[in-house]
């Protein structure tokens, strides 16, 4: 159903989520300020955690995935010697530990844990078995064995050192849970630990720097809040670039392969793609020497009609 008032709106919002918001609700809040039609988030920051959520509006919906698989950086604060039945503040204590940990020996223990792993995702969580989440069947009491999965931390050091609240920096690939490390942390120093606090500040290529606050946008006129969108293709800056010409454009643009030679981009599962004016047409998929799109672009800011796009440079170019 179409929303009243709602506009063709295309973009991305970095926004500085506020703790207590779920995604969800900062996401309709986000929509409405900026009487947008269609909207989207790139996945989810729990209430409890504050900072990056990217926001997709219109077209850059359909590109909503590359953040989904994007590595991620926090700042995460612990709590030693408190163990909590979520891993994080929001659960029920379930012991409390003395606590004798030196700055040295965190160090130490937060080396370990660099590099690739596997974890176990906790059961307080959005994944699904059997079409239920994870979460409704803790809540119930339940729990059922978990697969473990494939993590890599990059990064783990001490940001700021407090003997009970220490803060720690964290960069991360996808579908890694800071509290379950947290948790990992803290048994590694025989303390035990749940995450207290999370604050994200990188999702890929956008950083906290780049965001803005719900208060500031209700704070300003809707063309105000529109100017901080960020072009469609900020979800895609990690693809290698391919500039098409009004032809090829105009025939990617209507579903056919179009042979690229260029010896630099050959082979590819993903790049994306533009035209002659420096559009973003969408993403293709390079084999063997030919790209053939997997995801375009439909607005008419971005490629409304590639065959009358043609006709018209034609045009201009005869007449010159």
């Amino acid at each position: 159903m179409r929303r009243t008032g709602a506009d063709l709106v295309d973009g991305v919002l970095v926004l500085d989520k506020p703790v207590g918001l779920s995604s969800n609700l900062a996401l309709q809040k986000a929509r409405r300020l900026l009487q947008a039609r269609k909207a989207g988030h790139t996945g989810t920051l729990d209430p409890l955690a504050s900072g990056l959520l990217p926001l997709t509006f219109g077209e850059a919906t359909k590109f909503s995935a590359d953040l989904l698989e994007a590595d991620k950086e926090y700042e995460a604060q612990l709590e030693l010697g408190l163990v909590t039945s979520t891993g994080d503040a929001e659960g029920e204590v379930l012991a409390r530990r003395a606590v004798d940990v030196t700055r040295a020996r965190l160090e130490e223990v937060l080396a370990r844990f660099v590099g690739e792993s596997q974890q176990v995702p906790p059961m307080h969580s959005a994944l699904k078995r059997n079409g239920r989440p994870l979460y409704e069947l803790a809540r119930a009491g339940g729990e059922v064995a978990r697969t473990p999965r494939p993590i890599v931390v990059a990064r783990l050091t001490l940001a700021s050192w407090d003997e009970r609240r220490p803060v720690l920096s964290v960069a991360c690939s996808k579908g890694t849970y800071v509290r379950v490390l947290a948790q990992d942390i803290g048994e590694a120093l025989g303390c035990g630990a749940h995450l207290a606090a999370l604050r994200r500040t990188r999702v890929g290529p956008l950083l906290l720097a780049q965001a803005t606050t719900l208060t500031q946008l209700e704070g300003q006129a809707l063309a105000e809040r529109r100017a901080r969108l960020l072009p469609i293709d900020a979800l895609l800056a990690s693809l290698p670039r391919v500039v098409l010409d009004t032809q090829a454009a105009a025939r990617l643009g209507h579903g056919q392969s179009v042979r690229w030679l260029d010896p630099g981009v050959r082979e590819a599962p993903r790049v994306r793609v533009y035209d002659a004016r420096g559009r973003l047409l969408g993403v293709a998929r390079c084999r063997d020497g030919w790209l053939t799109a997997t995801r375009l672009v439909a607005t008419a800011a971005a490629t409304a009609d590639p065959v009358k796009n043609f006709a018209e440079e034609r045009r201009i170019e005869e007449a010159t």
